[in-house]
């Protein structure tokens, strides 16, 4: 892996694609499985829960081509919405800087996910998780640097030896294609993902919180940096199968599809996983799968949409993780139901989601 430098601001290369909507997938056809079976491999041992209360949301869709993005804050560089093919993203032909704000104070337990598409390998995406101060790290912060072969923390007693490098061919992959970038913060616990491939866990990273997150992009005009979304959001401390018996309730934001399809993406495993795993320990335990969207769209189409979501996600556990079809019914409610109002990203993103309730 190359050498990164040390700077102020944290160094890491994203590449990219959209966050999924929260919901489900379809069981594969018999020509399907054995790429499906493949793909479930794959992804076998990730373990990443997206945070299930939206802080901060965008897809830049609501923005201006040429202009920067509304709900980030401009400090530098070159850096504007544009078209790319019928989809709105933002792009770098430089190093741009900015800020996401997410309003209070981040709180002891979050997630932050950026979906990004990068094509030069010297290509960087900077994430400066510890927050907006211009202070130096030291050793009360840490900053994550990122680029296609591998990453690297500074700060909070970590250095140069703290890189992680990623096999070439796996870093060819995913050069110039989407990827996923995931930070999930929990106190001083810090896990990082890149795609299916875990890249950091690290139980006593010390960082700052702050109201904002740094945030830098590397590109050129012949190899631009694209960035296709950004959230962040509040980890819950509930435990599914005690939230069902205390409040007869559970949300998740975990559960993703393709975008208007109710096709489950591999990133839900591990949502799915933890379950199955209460349907499998609490053999009395039956619930109702509720599909959820937000308003965009017509609303037969949403309802028909959480409908079929929901029952992709009984159809998942079903057949992949062997609970019986009889403890599982389903019900798409659309955009009836909203848990937060529609008229923002946030809120929309907010309700993306499934929920299980207690029968």
């Amino acid at each position: 892996m190359r050498t990164i430098k040390p700077t102020r601001w944290l160094t890491a290369a994203l590449t990219a694609s959209t966050l999924a909507m929260p919901c489900l997938a379809q069981v594969p056809s018999p020509s399907q499985s054995g790429a499906a079976k493949a793909e479930t491999k794959i992804w076998e041992n990730y373990d990443f829960v997206p945070g299930n209360r939206v802080i901060f949301f965008t897809d830049f869709s609501e923005d201006r081509v040429g202009n920067f993005a509304r709900g980030l804050t401009y400090r530098s560089g070159a850096a504007e919405v544009v078209d790319r093919g019928g989809t709105k993203v933002l792009r770098s032909t430089n190093t741009a800087q900015f800020l996401i704000p997410v309003g209070k104070r981040l709180p002891a337990r979050f997630t932050l996910e950026l979906d990004a598409i990068v094509s030069d390998p010297d290509a960087r995406a900077v994430v400066r998780i510890e927050g907006g101060t211009d202070e130096d790290r030291g050793d009360k912060s840490a900053e994550i640097s990122w680029d296609v072969t591998g990453a690297m923390l500074l700060g909070s007693g970590q250095d140069a030896t703290s890189t992680v490098k990623v096999p070439e061919e796996w870093s060819a992959r995913i050069l110039g294609k989407a990827a996923h970038v995931r930070v999930l913060m929990d106190s001083a616990y810090l896990k990082m993902y890149t795609n299916e491939r875990r890249l950091y866990s690290v139980p006593n990273l010390q960082f700052r919180r702050d109201s904002v997150i740094r945030v830098s992009i590397t590109g050129s005009d012949e190899k631009p940096t694209f960035l296709t979304s950004i959230r962040v959001a509040e980890s819950s401390t509930a435990v599914l199968y005690e939230a069902l018996a205390s409040k007869g309730r559970w949300t998740t934001q975990g559960i993703l599809f393709a975008t208007g399809k109710s096709d489950i993406q591999p990133e839900s495993r591990p949502v799915l996983k933890e379950i199955a795993s209460a349907l499998t320990r609490h053999a009395d335990l039956r619930i109702l799968i509720e599909g959820h969207t937000d308003n965009v769209g017509v609303a037969a189409a949403n309802l028909a949409l959480s409908d079929a979501r929901a029952a992709a996600v009984k159809a998942a556990l079903v057949s992949g993780f062997g609970i019986a079809a009889s403890r599982i019914t389903t019900k798409g409610f659309g955009d009836t139901k909203p848990a937060a109002p529609n008229t923002t990203t946030e809120g929309r993103a907010q309700n993306r989601r499934v929920e299980l309730v207690k029968q």
